[in-house]
């Protein structure tokens, strides 16, 4: 399994008991769905590797206690703190209406209300404080912040993000 074929779950943030428990701090707005989980891929060095789950279960909201069958000791729990963990991409919940994941918009075209077809999302920056779309239209990027009040309608058929921008944001990266 590569990782552009997986998501972004978590990462082991420290141990919890002698035992080799670990504590996972989730990624997600909805940690109980992923209370019951089988496995999980980690990644050591280059790799994703299966690791298959005694127990798991929520402990004080986003982390999850995990009793992997591998892990019986502080030393391999200490080997794993700071590993990231993922998930296949198909194991995902499916978002309906306006909800949606990043990777899920990449190649959908931009639909502005003034402007029009303003490009193709070519992928989505979530490193900074604002999160933004970065759209190519005929060999320009376009910035553009992903906001509630920008996004109007996200059409998964047409392949369509609907939005408003605030005046002026697509001018300035258009205007020859």
């Amino acid at each position: 399994m590569r990782k552009e074929e997986c998501f972004y779950l978590g990462k082991v943030v420290s141990k919890y008991s002698f035992k080799g428990e670990v504590l996972v701090k989730l990624d997600t707005d909805e940690p109980e769905i992923y209370e019951n989980m089988e496995s999980v891929f980690v990644s050591i060095g280059n790799n994703l590797i299966p690791f298959f789950i005694d127990k798991c279960r929520l402990h004080k909201s986003a982390l999850l206690r995990i009793d992997f069958e591998e892990v019986k000791d502080e030393a391999s729990a200490d080997k794993l703190i700071g590993a990231e963990l993922y998930l296949p991409l198909d194991l995902l919940p499916a978002l309906s209406g306006d909800r949606f994941y990043f990777h899920e918009v990449i190649g959908f075209t931009m639909i502005d209300v003034v402007h029009g077809n303003i490009g193709v999302i070519q992928s989505v920056n979530d490193h900074t404080s604002q999160e933004l779309f970065e759209v190519e239209k005929e060999g320009k990027q376009l910035l553009i912040p992903i906001s509630d009040d920008i996004i109007k309608t996200v059409d998964r058929k047409k392949k369509e993000i609907h939005v408003q921008t605030p005046e002026g944001l697509v001018d300035l990266y258009l205007r020859d």
